[in-house]
C-alpha cells in the first residue's frame, strides 16, 4: 500500500500536480534565491538562517541596520544563522553543543505549511525574551513546526543584544542624522518587521495580517514597537507575556542624557579614546567589558516616554493580548529573611512602605518569602494591565486580557516544590502557545490539552484579530470599566475572579508616581 501511495505521488508530480507537501521552490527574496528544507512533517517547510541585514559589524556597529547583501545562485536556508553576542549558557545547556555566537547575527527563520505562494495565511513574528542580553530565534522551544500546521506562516528573529543591541554615547547621537543613539535592537527588530512585508508572500504568508508575539524583553520590546512611530503599519496585531514598556516592575524609562552618560563611564572603563576606538574593538572583549542597558527614550525611535504616548492615544492602534503568570517571580527571586524583606521594602517605597507591608506582611521569614513572590506577581500582572487599559482606552481596537495559571510538571532532578523556576513561572506560557512540550519533562494529556487550547487562541487572534473560535470558551475583551476580569488560562480556560482591589489601588498609586516624577 505504502509502494502504491508513493507510485501515485510521483505520477502526480510528473503530471505537474504539486502534493501539499511541496512547496514551490526556489523561494525569491529581495536579496536572491533560497531553499528550505522539510520539516519533522513534510507537509512543513523550513527556512533557517536568512539574513535580513547586512552584518553590523565595523562601521556598521552601532547603526541602522541595513539591507542584506545579494546573493548569487540559490543560498540554502538548512542552518540557523549564529545567535548574537551574549553572555555563555550556564548549567545543563552549556554541556550540549552551544550554538555558534557571532555580532554577524541578523538573521530570521520561517515555518510554513502554505503550498502555494497564493494562500496568504497570517503571519506570527515571535520576538525572544532574555532581558535584551540573551536569547535568539534559533532556541529548540520556539520551533514553529506546530503552529505552522495549524495555519499560520511562523517567523524568529535574533536581533542584537547587550552593548551591541542598546549603548548610547554622545558621540553615536551626534553621528546619528536622527540625534539618537541606543535602540539598536529594536531597529533590528523593523528592520526584521520591514523585511516580512517586503518577502512574506513568498512563503504564502499575508503581509496585512502579521502578529507580533513575544515573553518577557520580547514582549517589552512589542510594547515598545506600539509606542514607536518607526514601527508603523508594519504589523496588525499584538500579543505581550509578561512585560510591557516599563520592563516588569513599575520603573522609569532611561532617558538619551542617562543612556549616553553610562556609556561615557563605560567607554573609560574599556579605555578607548573615541568611538572609532570602541568600534575597532574585538566582538568578544566588548562583550566581555561593556554593557548595554534597555529602552532609551532617545527622542526618535521612542520620541517620549511610552507611557505617555500610551495615555495620550499615540502609540500603533492594534489588537492586543496582554497577560502575566501566577508563579512570575519563581524565576527571579531567591529565598530571603523578613528583615531584608522590609529593608528592600522602606528603600523602594519610601512614605508608602508601611501600605505596601499591610499587603504584604513579613511577621517571619516564611511570610517575607511568600509576600515577595504576591509582590512580584502582583505587580507584574498590574504593569500587563496598564497596557491593556492603555491599549482598550482608544475604543477601535479589541483587547484581551489574561492570566497563566497552569503548572508545568517539575524538570527531572526537581525535589521540591516552590523552588527556582516552580508553578507557573515566568515564560512557561511560552512552550504551550508553541505547543513544544520538549523532554525530559513527564508531559500528560492534560498538558497537551492546555497546549492546544493556547496555541488555538493565539493562532485564532492571529487570524482574526480575536482569540475565540470554535470549540473553546469565550474570551470576552478587557475594559477596565465594564469587564475587568481576566481570562484564566489554567487547567482549563475560563474566566477568572474580579482583581484584588487593595492591590491594583497600591500599584496605581505607585505608577502615578512614578509617572509624576517623569514630568
Amino acid at each position: 500500500m505504502r509502494t502504491a501511495s508513493l507510485c501515485i505521488a510521483a505520477i502526480l508530480a510528473l503530471a505537474g500536480f504539486a502534493s501539499p507537501a511541496v512547496t514551490q521552490e526556489p523561494v525569491h527574496v529581495e536579496s536572491g534565491l533560497i531553499s528550505g528544507i522539510a520539516g519533522s512533517d513534510p507537509a512543513v517547510r523550513v527556512f533557517r538562517g536568512i539574513p535580513y541585514a547586512a552584518p553590523p559589524v565595523g562601521e556598521l556597529r552601532w547603526r541602522e541596520p541595513q539591507p542584506a547583501p545579494h546573493w548569487d545562485g540559490v543560498r540554502k536556508a538548512d542552518q540557523f544563522g549564529a545567535i548574537c553576542m551574549q553572555p555563555a549558557f550556564r548549567g545543563a545547556r552549556a554541556a550540549a553543543n552551544p550554538p555558534k555566537m557571532s555580532e554577524d547575527c541578523l538573521f530570521l527563520n520561517v515555518w510554513t505549511a502554505a503550498a502555494s505562494a497564493s494562500e496568504r495565511r497570517p503571519v506570527m513574528v515571535w520576538i525572544h525574551p532574555g532581558g535584551y542580553q540573551t536569547g535568539s530565534g534559533s532556541a529548540p522551544g520556539y520551533d514553529g513546526e506546530a503552529l505552522a500546521k495549524k495555519g499560520v506562516v511562523l517567523v524568529t528573529i535574533n536581533y542584537r543584544l547587550g552593548v551591541f543591541g542598546f549603548f548610547s554615547h554622545p558621540e553615536l547621537t551626534k553621528e546619528s542624522e536622527h540625534h539618537a543613539s541606543g535602540n539598536y535592537g529594536f531597529m533590528d527588530q523593523v528592520a526584521a518587521l520591514q523585511w516580512i512585508q517586503k518577502n512574506i508572500a513568498a512563503f504564502g504568508g499575508d503581509p496585512q495580517r502579521v502578529t507580533v508575539f513575544g515573553d518577557s524583553a520580547g514582549s517589552a520590546s512589542i510594547a515598545n514597537l506600539m509606542g514607536s512611530p518607526r514601527a508603523k503599519g508594519l504589523f496588525q496585531r499584538a500579543s505581550g507575556e509578561s512585560g510591557a514598556w516599563m520592563g516588569l516592575s513599575l520603573a522609569p524609562m532611561r532617558t538619551l542624557a542617562e543612556a549616553e552618560q553610562a556609556g561615557v563611564k563605560m567607554a573609560e572603563e574599556l579605555h578607548a579614546q573615541s568611538l572609532e576606538d570602541l568600534r575597532a574593538m574585538s566582538a568578544e572583549d566588548l562583550l566581555k567589558g561593556g554593557r548595554g542597558g534597555g529602552p532609551v527614550i532617545d527622542g526618535w525611535f521612542l520620541p517620549e516616554d511610552v507611557g505617555t504616548i500610551f495615555a495620550e492615544g499615540k502609540q500603533n492602534d492594534v489588537p492586543l493580548i496582554s497577560g502575566s503568570n501566577k508563579d512570575e517571580g519563581t524565576f527571579f527571586l531567591q529565598p530571603t529573611t523578613a528583615e531584608k524583606f522590609i529593608e528592600r521594602s522602606r528603600a523602594r517605597f519610601g512614605d508608602q512602605a508601611d501600605a505596601f507591608l499591610k499587603l504584604y506582611p513579613a511577621d517571619s521569614d516564611e511570610e517575607a518569602n511568600a509576600s515577595q513572590l504576591a509582590a512580584f506577581r502582583d505587580e507584574l500582572a498590574f504593569v500587563m494591565r496598564i497596557w491593556a487599559r492603555a491599549q482598550a482606552k482608544t475604543g477601535h481596537s479589541k483587547v484581551f486580557l489574561y492570566y497563566f495559571t497552569h503548572e508545568p510538571p517539575p524538570p527531572p532532578g526537581s525535589t521540591s516544590r516552590g523552588g527556582f523556576g516552580s508553578g507557573a513561572t515566568h515564560g512557561s506560557e511560552a512552550q504551550y502557545i508553541f505547543q513544544n512540550l520538549l523532554p525530559p519533562r513527564a508531559w500528560t494529556d492534560l498538558d497537551r490539552q492546555v497546549s492546544d487550547t493556547l496555541s488555538s487562541y493565539w493562532v485564532n487572534f492571529a487570524t482574526n484579530g480575536d482569540p475565540n473560535g470554535k470549540g473553546l470558551a469565550k474570551w470576552p475583551a478587557f475594559n477596565d470599566e465594564k469587564s475587568d476580569r481576566p481570562m484564566v488560562l489554567g487547567d482549563r480556560a475560563e474566566l477568572g475572579p474580579a482583581p484584588n482591589r487593595a492591590q491594583l489601588a497600591f500599584f496605581e498609586q505607585l505608577y502615578e508616581k512614578e509617572r509624576g516624577s517623569e514630568h
